[in-house]
């Protein structure tokens, strides 16, 4: 950098100063926050905003949020750590709850973590306070205080070994390391069960020991996917006395103080096999002349706060569990059935309490007014999406097609005005299909099936959003601290990654310029009709960052949305329970609000639900895995068409076309010489021919194991690979690349 152009010269400030209030600030400071600790003022605040760049340009930070900064990798002295893995060394493997973008591998310090008389060995999924030192490239935590119970204790297949033993081993398929069950252990369990254990004791040299704390059920069971994943994910079931007691105390809410909404047909519109019903719509014209071509539309919400109280038990178990979980074949649930599936939910033909907002839209689509108000309603109809949409494409029978004329036309007409406005705002339009495992009465898979998407999905979830919108903005003009959902845009070693990836399937991205969700969109409809389209569809998915909750405002990039909370699903999540309760403070629509000690936990609250959301999410996702790996265990050896969808050093994942399943492929299985992965090329090249297997391509797969405890699907790829060039400077049966791993791992930490 030349002195003509140095911003820490310019800012009266060097570049360890600016590193070190960055240090400080822990990935919170603002740019106002960093400038004020450095006490800088004036044109200093300028060479400011330019010294940040370039730290960022240099990889030395990065940013937490779009405002926020800190030291990329960096760690706190202390923290929250959470054990998620074992190495082939037994070596327990840590990493930061909180931080900055992927937390650094943690190590356990010698001697930490084996338990003792008064307390048991630390095991996957525990949390603990730990002070951090760095030796090398290395962080090694010790325990200052452990943090509660594990989120998911170890669950295993008990297995007799014949030879009078026995064996525990680990179902999660990342966990390579059996263990002993500890003596005495083992009564009660038979060859095949799934048992719940937790480590027993740390030994230096051999298998550990685990003590069987539950013996859960027959791990060859159809229903096991989702008993492991729940076990394994640490997800609470069933509900305790206390929340019973006061679930057979409730008395239903009248219509007392409530607006009267009876006389409007609201209606709700679900999957075909949904059991509760947050959410209620109904749209009409706007007869106010000033608004020619506009519509009013109403969303009604369960009114959950009515029945769930702050500070009770239903509300601690509520905030415990986060979320309401949906696996294959069950729903475990966030609040209990008498009002997950009755009081709250908006059944058709019964009165129900609700907490709804009318908004007026005019003719292109833009939000002129919102109002908040507590209502008493009557659902009009229970319609899936299939028949509200076999409705509107004349096709429609029942009460679907007697709603049609005077409810559906309108809400068509009303979602018609949005589009305009949303083709405006261009959130960001990546093709994601789900899958849907349909489950027989005896828990067995009976098809893998695409989920279809309508134009009443779009119409419910367009609606659902303008509400939220509407939440995250009257709590903002009432000045009300609320829980966002927040969306932040993409980080630049994400981007990076797919500014690399682009060209290899012939588009581009020019790097420096603003991240936009247009010009993804851009690239999209550049794949779109071309043979690389679902790949680009999953690299763009994966440049995004995850959605989290948070009580500052970083927007919804997604969306691209300056302002949204979550106000439509208080049934099944709990900050959308928060969110009612703040509008109801806010606006005065009754006594049970927001308290001052929600209000005071706010910032705790959002981080909890967004750990039990992704916590939730990976339970889904396993189980979902399971079902299929069950489902396809009696075909293996059959032959399956699929498409590359991640290269790494140890193989190739592949999409099975049939299923939606994710097989791996180890590099081991590609072919008689090395493949090594090169990351720039997102690709795994023979070192003696260059013979190719890049991501996206189309394979022909053989299924070689399938494995229902763990959910491990594993195939040999039938398709040869495509040619390449001999790479330069190898000659052929040469030595494999630097630190490809031929054994035992290097013991040289010990």
């Amino acid at each position: 950098m030349s002195r003509e152009n140095d911003p820490f010269r310019d800012g009266g400030f060097t570049r360890e100063a600016l590193l070190e209030a960055i240090r400080l600030g822990e990935g919170r400071f603002t740019k106002r926050e960093i400038a004020r600790s450095l006490a800088l003022r004036g044109d200093a605040k300028i060479a400011l905003k330019s010294a940040l760049k370039v730290l960022e340009t240099d990889g030395e930070i990065t940013r937490t949020g779009q405002k926020s900064y800190a030291i990329r990798g960096g760690l706190p002295p202390v923290t929250v750590v959470e054990i998620v893995d074992r190495d082939v060394d037994g070596e327990m493997l840590c990493r930061a709850v909180r931080g900055v973008g992927e937390s650094p591998v943690i190590r356990l310090a010698p001697g930490q973590g084996k338990g003792g008389r008064r307390e048991s060995a630390l095991g996957i999924g525990d949390k603990f306070l730990a002070r951090l030192e760095k030796d090398g490239d290395e962080y090694f935590a010790t325990v200052m205080r452990t943090l509660g119970q594990s989120a998911h204790r170890i669950l295993c297949v008990y297995r007799e070994t014949g030879r009078g033993g026995a064996r525990l081993v680990p179902v999660d398929r990342r966990t390579k390391h059996e263990l002993i069950p500890a003596k005495g252990e083992g009564t009660g369990a038979k060859d095949g069960d799934l048992v719940m254990v937790r480590l027993a004791s740390e030994r230096a040299h051999g298998l550990k020991t685990g003590a069987i704390e539950e013996v859960i059920g027959s791990a060859d069971s159809p229903r096991a996917g989702s008993i492991i994943a729940l076990a394994e994910h640490g997800i609470p079931q069933g509900f305790g006395d206390a929340e019973g007691k006061e679930v057979r105390a409730i008395k239903p809410v009248t219509a007392k103080d409530r607006e009267d909404l009876t006389g409007i047909p609201l209606i709700t519109i679900d999957p075909a096999d949904a059991r509760d019903h947050d959410d209620a719509v109904w749209a009409a014209p706007d007869d106010d002349p000033a608004n020619k071509g506009g519509w009013v539309v109403i969303v009604a919400i369960a009114d959950v706060a009515a029945y769930v109280q702050g500070g009770s038990a239903l509300d601690k178990g509520a905030r415990k569990r986060g979320v309401s979980v949906y696996l294959p074949d069950r729903v475990v649930p966030m609040l209990p059935e008498r009002l997950s599936n009755d009081l709250c939910s908006l059944r058709e033909g019964e009165n129900r309490p609700c907490l709804a907002v009318r908004m007026v839209f005019d003719r292109n689509g833009n939000k002129r007014a919102h109002r908040f108000l507590r209502g008493w309603m009557r659902s009009a109809a229970k319609l899936s999406y299939e028949e509200a949409q076999a409705a509107i494409d004349g096709q429609g029978t029942g009460k679907a097609e007697t709603l049609k004329k005077h409810v559906l036309e309108p809400l068509w007409g009303a979602y018609a005005a949005l589009q305009k406005a949303r083709a405006v705002r261009e959130p960001l339009e990546i093709d994601a299909p789900e899958r849907k495992v349909r489950i027989g009465e005896d828990g067995s898979v009976i098809a893998v099936e695409r989920r279809e998407r309508f134009d009443a999905h779009k119409l419910i979830e367009e609606m659902m959003i303008q509400a939220n919108v509407a939440a995250a903005e009257a709590l903002e003009a009432a000045r009300t601290p609320l829980i966002y959902r927040v969306h932040d845009e993409p980080g630049t070693e994400k981007i990076e990654a797919l500014s690399d990836f682009l060209p290899t399937v012939g588009l581009s991205w020019a790097r420096g310029e603003r991240l936009t969700t247009k010009r993804f969109n851009q690239v999209l409809e550049r794949a779109k009709d071309g043979p690389h389209y679902e790949t680009v569809n999953e690299v763009v998915l994966r440049s995004q960052s995850q959605a989290i909750y948070d009580t500052r405002n970083l927007g919804h990039f997604g969306l691209n949305l300056e302002k949204y909370a979550h106000f439509t699903s208080p049934i099944r999540r709990y900050a959308d329970l928060t969110v009612h309760r703040a509008l109801i403070h806010a606006f005065k629509l009754g006594r049970d609000g927001t308290t001052d000690e929600e209000r005071a936990s706010l910032q705790v609250i959002a981080e909890e639900t967004t750990s039990n959301e992704r916590r939730a999410m990976a339970a889904e996702r396993d189980a979902t895995d399971r079902f299929i790996a069950g489902f396809l265990a009696d075909r293996v050896g059959a032959e399956f068409e699929g498409r590359i969808t991640g290269v790494t050093r140890f193989g190739a994942f592949i999409r099975l076309s049939e299923t939606g399943a994710d097989a791996l492929c180890p590099v081991s299985r590609l072919g008689r010489e090395y493949f090594h992965h090169d990351p720039s090329a997102h690709a795994l090249i023979g070192e003696n021919t260059g013979a190719t297997y890049r991501l996206g391509m189309n394979v022909n797969v053989r299924l070689s194991e399938a494995t229902p405890v763990t959910g491990g699907l594993l195939v040999d790829i039938l398709t040869p690979p495509e040619p390449g060039r001999k790479p330069m400077g190898r000659r052929k049966g040469g030595r494999p690349p630097a630190g490809r791993d031929r054994g035992n791992k290097s013991r040289r930490r010990r």
